[in-house]
């Protein structure tokens, strides 16, 4: 064998060395962004079923998979570059877009419980922000595109937090680890969600061909589905009020306005002191109703703005750009 080869063959396994531990590199950094962002992991996974109660069975899957697609387009094709983008050259722009999804995240919440409250001005604020869908396909179409809405403020928290806990790697480095922790969020909660939806699908295959106890574990699931996922939804609607209030709180904290956070860390630390064999989830419990009440004002006193200027403004717009596209 020649000189060459044998040098050639040494760079081959060099190279093969140096790809494979920035491989592990990759998954390590990957695996403790993962970690990090769990909180808003198990959030989102709380809010997505939601925008799926109501349809029939046969569109359950499709509707997650369209969400799903949805979520992969948010985070690989906006959130990715754009993070790594804005990280390098406008880092100051960070918070305000955060404090802008926060705000959104609210008043979605916000209007979901305005509609559980008051159901008759609940319709007529989405009667003049046109929401009100008038046949199936445009609902689930209106549904979906909420869902991918959320999806990219969630996404965005989950990318913001995975790249600000990243080691001052190269751009390619920091790129592949938020491309793995991207397509391994979406994957588990997705999937997550198309097992929750089907459950009660399952139940009945269970209930029909079983025996014994895979019988009465069917009939369980299929009676016990329904209020599962009102419940789930109900939890949706709280974790989109508490992941908006806890980004207000965090950006207004980041702008020197540390006083509600201070505040809201302060009563959770002595609820957790006062039951110290459950500290941990007191004041997460704590920090999450705090949170939310900061959600909930944010969020009811944009719905009078979205109503009365934000609409008729954007409806103006879209009028007016549909005009100028007849007329050309």
């Amino acid at each position: 064998m020649s000189i060459g080869l044998i040098a050639l063959l040494d760079d081959v396994v060099a190279l093969t060395k140096v790809a494979a531990a920035s491989l592990d590199d990759v998954a390590a950094q990957a695996a403790k962004a993962g970690a990090k962002a769990a909180g808003v992991v198990i959030d989102d996974a709380a809010v997505t079923p939601r925008y799926v109660v109501g349809f029939t069975a046969d569109r359950e899957l499709p509707i997650v998979w369209r969400i799903a697609r949805g979520s992969l387009i948010n985070k690989l094709v906006f959130l990715l570059p754009g993070g790594l983008l804005l990280s390098s050259f406008a880092p100051w722009a960070i918070t305000p877009l955060l404090m802008l999804g926060g705000l959104y995240l609210a008043y979605e919440g916000a209007e979901k419980v305005y509609e559980m409250i008051v159901p008759h001005k609940a319709q007529a604020h989405e009667a003049k922000i046109g929401t009100v869908a008038p046949n199936a396909q445009t609902l689930e179409d209106e549904r979906v595109a909420s869902a991918i809405k959320t999806d990219f403020i969630l996404s965005a928290e989950i990318m913001a937090i995975t790249l600000s806990g990243l080691a001052a790697d190269t751009v390619w480095m920091q790129a592949a680890v938020m491309a793995v922790v991207a397509i391994g969020i979406t994957v588990a909660v997705y999937g997550a969600v198309a097992l929750i939806v089907k459950a009660d699908d399952a139940g009945v295959a269970l209930a029909r061909r079983g025996s014994g106890a895979l019988a009465a574990l069917g009939r369980g699931l299929v009676r016990g589905m329904p209020g599962f996922l009102k419940g789930l939804a109900l939890l949706g609607t709280a974790a989109m009020v508490w992941v908006g209030g806890g980004i207000i709180v965090h950006s207004l904290a980041g702008y020197g306005l540390a006083g509600p956070e201070h505040l809201i860390q302060a009563v959770a630390a002595a609820a957790g002191g006062a039951l110290p064999a459950a500290s941990g989830a007191v004041e997460w419990l704590v920090t999450a109703i705090g949170s939310g009440i900061v959600g909930l004002l944010a969020g009811f006193a944009l719905i009078p703005i979205v109503g009365k200027l934000l609409a008729p403004l954007w409806k103006a717009v879209t009028g007016l750009r549909s005009v100028q596209e007849k007329q050309a």
